[in-house]
């Protein structure tokens, strides 16, 4: 299962983000690590069972647990458990804490459950100036992630927006960033969202946050913008551009593309059929801003070998982007050379395991390189390089 960082400083809003997602989730099952309860939608808590060891239910499929750095491990390990059944992680840091440190444990984590799945700086808009002046370690922040939600834009002159937009491009370039007013952006941004399938009964987290917003929107004087309709949802900003391909892509092409996506691309998610020899698995692709991992796994039974991508944006031009994924095709993949395919090594976990075994004196192919969790194509560097 993925796992998602939250990082910002104290007053960014990442709680608010964090509550947005609980609250718009469908049927996803979140795990949360946070560091501070008290924060996190008391009152809803408050109804929601314990069970044990700082972990508390918040109904609905979702955990949250309090811990410090030296526990995270720990609870990564028990929030990963199947009887739990979880689907995404989320962990929302301390507004004080280094996001490459947490970078850095979630890349080297041996538990075979979760991957590390992107990190995610969220940046108060009207204290921007303020924040980088008092904590200059801001753009080393940035420099590392792989999205930035520029939140509370609602409360920042336009004229200044385009100004801090400027900004952003030169602290972190080629980052997408999503703007952004209470947190509110699409969770499928960052996890894919599961159908209802349960029959609610206790309320969950998600009906309690539902219910207390609809109270707060029926209060007379009540804000009205983007809240009584969809005007101002952030579904309503993105769009979703879907390629489907019975023929094989060829890695080289493909990877040349993700290297050239655009800014405003901010989710690639679906699979991948390569056909390289010794490689004719499932390449499952999850791309969050920069980040990029690919997942090889078997085929299911019958199922057809083929590609199937949703991309994700805002701002894009769909009929463009699919040209460039028809570019990629590949009529005979059966001839392609071995190394076509090192390029998406160098994202995946672990080398993946052929189907056939190599020939005796084939010559054997490189080790992948560590994958690169900021998305550089072009090494697998240290956080603080960047």
């Amino acid at each position: 299962m993925p796992v998602v960082v939250l990082s910002g400083f104290l007053g960014s809003g990442k709680t608010t983000l964090l509550n947005h997602l609980l609250g718009n989730r469908g049927g996803t099952r979140i795990g949360v690590v946070v560091n501070d309860f008290g924060s996190i939608e008391i009152d809803a808590m408050a109804v929601a069972g314990q069970v044990g060891d700082s972990m508390v239910s918040l109904g609905g499929g979702c955990l949250c647990c309090a811990v410090d750095g030296s526990e995270l491990d720990a609870y990564l390990e028990k929030l990963s458990a199947p009887v739990h059944r979880i689907d995404v992680i989320v962990i929302e840091a301390s507004g004080l804490a280094e996001p490459q440190e947490m970078i850095r444990m979630l890349v080297a984590s041996e538990n075979p459950a979760v991957r590390y799945g992107g990190l995610v700086q969220v940046v108060d808009a009207a204290e921007f100036d303020e924040t980088r002046a008092k904590h200059p370690e801001t753009d080393r922040h940035l420099a590392v992630a792989d999205l930035v939600v520029l939140n509370k834009t609602d409360r920042v002159e336009p004229a200044d927006l385009t100004r801090i937009g400027a900004e952003l491009g030169t602290l972190c370039p080629g980052t997408p960033v999503v703007a952004a007013d209470h947190g509110r952006i699409d969770p499928e941004l960052l996890f894919d969202r599961r159908p209802w399938t349960e029959t609610r009964g206790q309320l969950s987290f998600e009906d309690l946050i539902s219910e207390a917003r609809d109270a707060a929107e029926a209060e007379p004087g009540a804000r009205a913008a983007g809240h009584g309709d969809h005007t101002g949802h952030a579904h309503t900003v993105y769009e979703s551009t879907e390629f489907v391909s019975e023929q094989a892509l060829n890695p080289r092409r493909f990877i040349d593309f993700l290297d050239r996506r655009p800014a405003g691309l901010y989710r690639i998610k679906g699979y991948v059929h390569f056909g390289v020899p010794g490689h004719e698995e499932r390449y499952e692709v999850h791309a969050v801003g920069r980040f990029l991992r690919f997942v090889p796994g078997p085929w299911g039974r019958g199922e057809p070998r083929r590609s199937q991508l949703v991309l994700i944006g805002a701002g894009t031009d769909g009929s463009a982007l699919l040209r460039e994924l028809e570019s990629c095709r590949e009529p005979a993949p059966q001839h392609a050379p071995p190394e076509s395919i090192w390029g998406v090594l160098r994202y995946v976990d672990r080398p993946a395991q052929p189907d056939a075994e190599p020939e005796p004196d084939a010559e054997p192919e490189p080790e992948p390189c560590e994958p690169d969790p900021y998305g550089d194509p072009d090494s697998a560097r240290d956080p603080d390089d960047r």
